[in-house]
């Protein structure tokens, strides 16, 4: 017999399981089991055994918890079976017209941009019974995602649904890996325990056999395939410590084993923008006036200097001091190498190629990587699809409503042939003794008859939440967060947990926080969007170091690779204009209104620069990256040439000089500007400035 056969049987079997011990309503004996539930009586007693235990496995693995009435003796056979309906059934959730319109809106989003996509979909018919589809409502305009939850290529979407399934099954895991720091490719095993988004990544967490300790693996450094080391049912338990939002709470500088703690001198001009932005790494505490001191633990020297020299004059390092040493020796870094005329660069005899480690030597399209041609990564469990499917099909028999086959495709997202196979499954699910759900028949000009059989409640509610399911839906809303005008996501998070009794994020998928806490400032600007009035903002410009007010007309928001914006009409410069929220020191919502401008489309944009993170260009640079770290310019830049040394050149794209230059100054001396020369002079000038303000180092506690 075949996989996908056995597969169906039992399918049949967990389903009619389910429909008979919710018919009988009594606990019942396996020995009634074996004899009315589909599937069994054919077994002998042994078998019998097996199967029923390996289904009561699988359906508590999937949160479908029977409960069990053992005897006094101890006898299993004469242990009683019942499935209370709280076990099966979501609780009825009260949502607002406002919260639902949110999950509306998050739907359209992620459908066919979330690696969770298909589970999503299917949670969402559940959550939302009784009430309007979420798939069915008009369009909305106010919130374009530039990066999603995409996996990001047809080798990476196989590595994550591998991974989520052995999470899920409890797995150790085997695979090839490419370490970035010692350019080496080695093999790893790894009980896994937790996947985590992050800045457009997908990133495993478990422990490590080689290590003997916890580790983080970037998917799109594991080479080939991922393998099962076992083929036992489960390899390890989680332990009971492990705390997955540890890792999501980490700024780049914090990966890794701490290996000290930083005290950085922060100016009054940005102390506000730290404070909200990058208080939760670690503490501020008062220095001299104004001025503010920044505490925070660190793991990587280069990525803190680096983060430190970005902030130009308005931050440096005054503890310990051979941190505060290791940022005079990159500023001086830069310094040397934008004086005088550009070094000469021999170009490799392959001027373009792959590292040793295979990370390709061009970054992948973006759009490509995460638009709407990828395929499905995460497929929900076909349980989980027969059950929604059986839901819909028993509402509409009772409602004496048509259905159409095209319909159901879509809103489920199948092929006709998969329709027809679950239709086909659910026709012969039963409650024992001839009795069945539901009779389904797709006729010929594709509409669908259904006969729900009297005692098919068990099906004519929806169903609890498959972890997948429950994962998909909250990584949703964490990913989205407070950005969508038509209502709060966070009150739909509270209500969703609070129904399924936990929160999914303690099994499975965590997103980090994209960019600096703007939930406040994002609140006022979606008031703004959805009233249709002028929005006042103070305005950090960092790129010129000053501030600026601004009055805009606020359109949508729009994320990205640096966080999030709200995509505006600006009256004074006559044009579109986008402003990054966690450059917004304070705002608030006009009492004018405006007409909205039928030329102006606030999502134009979104499969470019947010993508991409290099701004709409009107000029190019010819920028050399270290051998040091060309490895990673080749992960995320498009690299123009390779030189002999081992280094790279890259181009950038760039609209002003002073944008350029900080994008530079954060490389930390591992980037020289070629070409242009005034932005090579500008580096240079800034690089100096920053230079005079490290000596002497003041503004310590």
């Amino acid at each position: 017999m075949s996989r996908v056969a056995k597969d169906t049987e039992k399918l049949i079997r967990q389903l009619s399981l389910i429909s008979y011990l919710m018919a009988e309503r009594r606990p019942v004996t396996a020995p009634e089991i074996r004899r009315d539930v589909e599937g069994y009586s054919i077994m002998n007693e042994d078998a019998f055994a097996r199967r029923f235990y390996a289904d009561r496995s699988e359906l508590e693995a999937l949160g479908i918890q029977l409960a069990v009435e053992k005897p006094i003796d101890g006898l299993v056979e004469q242990e009683n079976y019942s499935l209370p309906p709280e076990n099966f059934h979501l609780p009825s959730i009260a949502f607002e017209d406002q919260e639902l319109a949110a999950l509306n809106t998050a739907l359209q989003l992620l459908d066919g941009e979330f690696a969770y996509a298909e589970p999503l979909r299917l949670a969402l018919q559940q959550i939302s019974w009784g009430r309007p589809s979420p798939l069915r409502a008009p369009e909305q305009r106010t919130v374009a995602l530039g990066i999603t939850g995409a996996a990001g290529g047809h080798e990476i979407s196989q590595r994550l649904a591998k991974i989520e399934t052995a999470i899920f099954r409890r797995k150790t895991i085997a695979f090839e890996y490419y370490t970035m720091e010692r350019d080496d490719i080695g093999t790893r095993r790894v009980d896994p325990y937790q996947l985590l988004y992050q800045g457009s990544q997908f990133y495993l967490v478990g422990r490590s056999h080689e290590r003997e300790a916890i580790r983080v693996f970037r998917l799109s450094r594991i080479r080939g395939k991922v393998a099962y080391v076992t083929k036992a049912e489960h390899d390890f338990q989680r332990p009971a410590d492990f705390d997955p939002r540890r890792y999501a709470d980490r700024i780049d500088w914090q990966f890794g084993d701490p290996i000290g703690t930083a005290e950085i001198w922060i100016s009054e001009r940005i102390g506000w923008q730290i404070k909200r932005h990058f208080g939760r790494y670690g503490e501020i505490l008062p220095a001299v006036g104004s001025d503010r001191v920044f505490v925070t633990a660190y793991a990587n020297a280069r990525a803190l200097v680096a983060w430190v020299l970005g902030l130009g004059e308005n931050a440096r390092i005054v503890g310990p001091p051979e941190l505060a040493e290791a940022l005079r020796e990159r500023v001086a870094l830069v310094i040397e190498r934008h004086t005088g005329a550009p070094p000469s660069t021999p170009v490799a005899a392959e001027s373009v190629q792959a590292d040793r480690g295979g990370a390709p030597a061009r970054r992948a399209d973006p759009v490509e990587a995460n638009g709407h041609h990828q395929d499905a990564t995460i497929r929900p469990e076909r349980f989980a699809r027969l059950v929604t499917l059986a839901s819909i099909l028993i509402e509409a028999g009772r409602a004496g409503r048509t259905l159409h086959a095209s319909e159901l495709c879509g809103r489920l997202n199948i092929s006709e042939q998969e329709l027809h196979e679950d239709i086909s499954v659910l026709n012969v699910v039963n409650f024992g003794a001839g009795t069945y759900v539901l009779y389904a028949e797709i006729a010929p000009d594709g509409t669908i008859e259904v006969d729900p059989e009297p005692y098919g409640d068990s099906f004519a509610r929806p169903a609890r939440l498959l972890p997948v399911e429950a994962k998909a839906l909250v990584a949703a809303i964490d990913l989205i967060g407070e950005h969508i005008p038509e209502g709060s996501l966070s009150s739909v998070r509270t209500k969703v947990v609070a129904a399924l009794g936990e929160d999914p994020i303690e099994e499975g998928l965590q997103i980090a926080s994209p960019g600096g806490d703007d939930a406040e400032i994002a609140a006022v600007v979606s008031r703004a969007i959805a009233s249709r009035r002028l929005l006042l903002f103070e305005y950090y410009k960092e790129n010129e170091d000053e501030f600026t007010t601004r009055t805009v007309e606020p359109y949508a928001l729009i994320n990205g690779r640096e966080g999030w914006y709200v995509a505006s009409y600006d009256p004074a410069r006559e044009s579109i204009r986008h402003f990054r929220l966690d450059r917004i020191k304070s705002a608030g919502v006009s009492n004018e209104s405006f007409e909205p401008r039928h030329d102006v489309d606030p999502a134009a944009d979104v499969g470019g620069w947010p993508r991409t993170g290099e701004v709409p260009a009107s000029r190019r640079a010819r920028v050399w990256i270290s051998p040091d770290r060309a490895r990673w310019a080749r992960e995320e830049r498009r690299v123009s040439q390779e030189l002999q040394d081992g280094a790279v050149v890259v181009e950038l794209g760039f609209a002003g000089v002073d944008w350029l230059v900080r994008e530079v100054l954060k490389e930390a001396g591992d980037a020289v500007v070629l070409e242009p020369a005034d932005a090579r002079e500008a580096v240079l000038a800034l690089a100096e400035a920053v230079a005079s303000a490290l000596e002497p180092a003041v503004g310590s506690r």
